[in-house]
């Protein structure tokens, strides 16, 4: 029996997992169909299918012979240090340890409960109906917190949700990152505020015709690295990315005709993403080295791409005169500089996926308040509005006009994703930490991207981050390559060298 032999125990754990991934992916293609093309009528049944294939998933990955194959290569020389088998086995006992726990019975009502709740919340978004979500939040909220209390935790129920995202991080060690980067952020924000230099804001709020977005924004992640022979880009109600399986990763994006920032950095953004899942190891699919790191590592890449490169003036001295060509009407009379500074403004605004990257970060630390009380029971579901509409003017200085501009704006809550928001703010950190050794590691990277070339950093970023996987933790990936642990002060530093010029900041 292979239990009892190491080797054709692994071989048979990677046989198993590569086909329990399999079928995941299944779902997740129906998932992408979910939000892309189907019909609001077939809801209910896409739910069914769903809950169908994570019940199958969860018995095939929480079978006794899971435990009898790990427990034989565990007994073995095959765990040694720097071993990839050891790095897998290690994360399969993990995730194996914590997914027992779970029911097979919860697993598929909070898959069924989420998938239904995806329409509902779209049309609550749409008519700006909390009260038509409400039935459908608390449901979500009363499964995670059945899911946190079968997983365990020692402090917070919210860790045990927060862990299947950021592994091994607690709310704890969050809030210790957070609660000083938000005094530093105000301090940031307050300064660039009272700058004496002012965008145009309206440049990027004339008229772009979608059609020439769409052309313009694929170019640009066609340029970046986004492999469309291997990816997609579609339109859906939020953005996302997902990964179907090797050689097929889907982005998408949501246009608007009187705002050039929203889809075309949304596509970079998730472009990002798509570039970590088309450069992960395809011969371990199915094995924690063939995923990503963490969430909040995913959310370095995407945020990267977006903003340390997108948004830099470096880019846009090779892009410019392809926009100009692109959105004649709306550029024909804007200099470079005009341009750079708008699609850089930055000022306290409602949307998270539009907010700048000095106010992006009090987005996510309300989230992750709220997040906290309605898991721990403190804020009850019906009560969200309100105290969200509170939060937000405690953090970013606004009280939101409507749900839709607030509550409501995010998939995420519809989705399950309670413990998911931490990790956007993770991943600005570590973004910064990464582009600045990227910088030490290869020069100039501005002169590199004034001609067009963001090869050399994709793959520096490949070789550094992407082809490891999950074999090292993200606190100790991000030591392995800035040589120092995670901290604020590249964040910081980036945004003052970047803003406080732009602004005007003595």
């Amino acid at each position: 029996m292979s239990s009892g032999n190491p080797k054709a125990a692994f071989e048979s754990l990677a046989r198993e997992f590569k086909e329990i991934n399999t079928l995941a992916t299944c779902e997740s293609i129906l998932g992408w169909d979910e939000v892309t093309y189907m019909p609001p009528g077939g809801a209910a049944h896409r739910a069914s299918q769903k809950e169908l294939l994570a019940g199958m998933v969860h018995q095939r990955a929480t079978a006794p012979r899971i435990n009898d194959w790990l427990s034989a290569v565990e007994a073995s020389d095959m765990v040694k240090n720097g071993d990839p088998v050891a790095a897998n086995v290690r994360e399969l006992r993990r995730g194996y340890d914590k997914m027992v726990k779970v029911p097979e019975s919860l697993v598929r009502e909070i898959t069924k409960e989420t998938s239904l709740a995806h329409q509902v919340w779209v049309e609550a978004r749409k008519n700006n109906d909390f009260k038509s979500f409400f039935p459908s939040l608390k449901k979500i909220i009363d499964l995670k917190k059945q899911q946190a209390e079968a997983v365990g935790y020692k402090k917070e129920p919210y860790d045990a949700l927060l862990d299947d995202y950021e592994p091994n991080t607690t709310s704890e060690q969050v809030a210790a990152v957070f609660t000083p980067l938000r005094k530093e952020l105000v301090t940031v924000l307050d300064r660039i505020m009272g700058g004496s230099k002012k965008p145009k804001v309206e440049i990027v709020e004339r008229t772009y015709p979608v059609a020439a977005q769409e052309t313009f924004a694929e170019e640009a992640a066609r340029a970046i690295g986004y492999n469309f022979e291997t990816g997609r880009l579609d339109v859906t109600t939020h953005p996302f990315c997902t990964q179907i399986g090797p050689g097929d990763v889907r982005i998408t994006t949501r246009y608007n005709e009187k705002r050039f920032n929203d889809a075309f950095f949304g596509v970079l953004h998730e472009a990002g993403h798509g570039i970590y899942e088309q450069s992960l190891p395809t011969e371990q699919f199915g094995l924690p080295l063939g995923e990503a790191a963490s969430l909040g590592i995913h959310e370095s890449q995407s945020r990267m791409w977006e903003n340390a490169v997108g948004r830099s003036r470096a880019f846009w001295e090779y892009f410019f005169p392809t926009a100009k060509q692109a959105f004649p009407a709306a550029l024909g009379n804007v200099t470079l500089d005009e341009f750079y500074h708008a699609v850089n403004d930055v000022r306290p605004s409602f949307i998270r996926v539009e907010a700048d990257e000095v106010t992006y970060n009090l987005h996510i630390m309300l989230r992750f308040e709220m997040e906290l009380a309605l898991i721990r029971g403190d804020l009850k579901p019906e009560d969200a509005p309100a105290a969200w509409n509170e939060k937000f003017k405690d953090y970013v200085g606004l009280t939101p006009p409507d749900d839709r501009m607030g509550c409501l704006q995010d998939v995420h809550w519809s989705a399950g994703l309670f413990g998911y928001f931490p990790t956007y703010a993770l991943g600005n950190l570590y973004c910064a930490q990464f582009f600045a050794q990227a910088e030490k590691d290869l020069g100039d990277l501005s002169a590199r991207f004034r001609k067009g070339s963001f090869g050399e950093l994709r793959k520096w970023l490949n070789e550094k981050i992407h082809v490891h996987g999950r074999r090292y933790p993200a606190p100790e990936l991000v030591k392995r390559v800035t040589g120092a642990p995670l901290s604020a002060e590249p964040l910081l530093s980036y945004l003052k060298a970047k803003f406080y010029p732009l602004y005007g900041v003595a």
